[in-house]
């Protein structure tokens, strides 16, 4: 992986490429009818990799547009990764030995850390740990309930059992193209000196350059609705990155 790389997301219901906004499934808008076809898209302009996400799965508990993902790891030439859903060691399996390059475990870190140890244990760098936090608090289920668990100190946890990369998500930031929270996502990466990844709130190609400046080393930085959205384009957005 190059010393800053992004991730170009896409979000799936019902098999359809959507935004929520703040992860309100109530507040969703679809942008494309095709996951294969938006990876493609994102792809041909030079990406890297490809930020899945099954929005059914992580309300539902169980993997829902998972083919969607497959057929991308399997007929694209990026790296995949994968959250949502993913509960079990058969679940992150499946994908795992099927093609897709890392599985992101969320909900699961606090709802089931032994899941997580056993997955990190056998798999350790194909592993990320999406952290979505509301306020410094783990936010878990799909956003719909906020744990009693900093952010921080959960990361430290994980990081003593073998976790090397990390998505820090702040939920207020999401979909609001309102720049991310780069104070907490650098003190991420300060904390654990792993891999952290910004997610949430990128709006312009300069928040991004802001992301990859930071003194603390952020690895990397998810994008959403700002590219949905017609803010920039990826292959722009490459360019600008890697000049600067």
């Amino acid at each position: 992986m190059s010393s800053f790389t992004l991730y170009p997301a896409i979000d799936m219901r019902d098999g359809k490429c959507v935004r929520l906004l703040q992860g309100d499934y109530d507040q969703e808008t679809v942008y494309g009818d095709s996951p294969f076809d938006m990876a493609k898209q994102f792809a041909e302009q030079g990406a890297e990799w490809i930020h899945m996400v099954d929005l059914d799965g992580a309300k539902d508990g169980q993997k829902v547009n998972h083919e969607h993902v497959l057929r991308v790891a399997k007929e694209l030439s990026v790296n995949v990764q994968i959250g949502g859903g993913i509960r079990s060691m058969e679940d992150v399996s499946y994908y795992l030995d099927q093609g897709v390059d890392r599985v992101i475990l969320g909900s699961a870190a606090v709802s089931n850390p032994e899941f997580v140890r056993e997955a990190l244990k056998k798999y350790a760098s194909k592993i990320a740990i999406g952290l979505d936090a509301r306020d410094g608090f783990v936010a878990t289920e799909g956003w719909l309930e906020t744990s009693h668990i900093l952010a921080v100190d959960l990361a430290k946890r994980l990081v003593e059992e073998g976790a090397e990369t990390f998505i820090f998500t702040d939920i207020s930031k999401d979909g609001m193209l309102q720049g991310p929270n780069i104070e907490a996502i650098g003190e991420l990466a300060r904390v654990t000196g792993k891999e952290v990844i910004a997610s949430g709130g990128v709006s312009s190609i300069q928040d991004l350059i802001n992301v990859k400046k930071d003194e603390r080393k952020i690895a990397g930085a998810i994008i959403g609705k700002a590219l949905y959205t017609g803010r920039f384009t990826l292959s722009d957005a490459i360019g600008s990155v890697e000049s600067c």
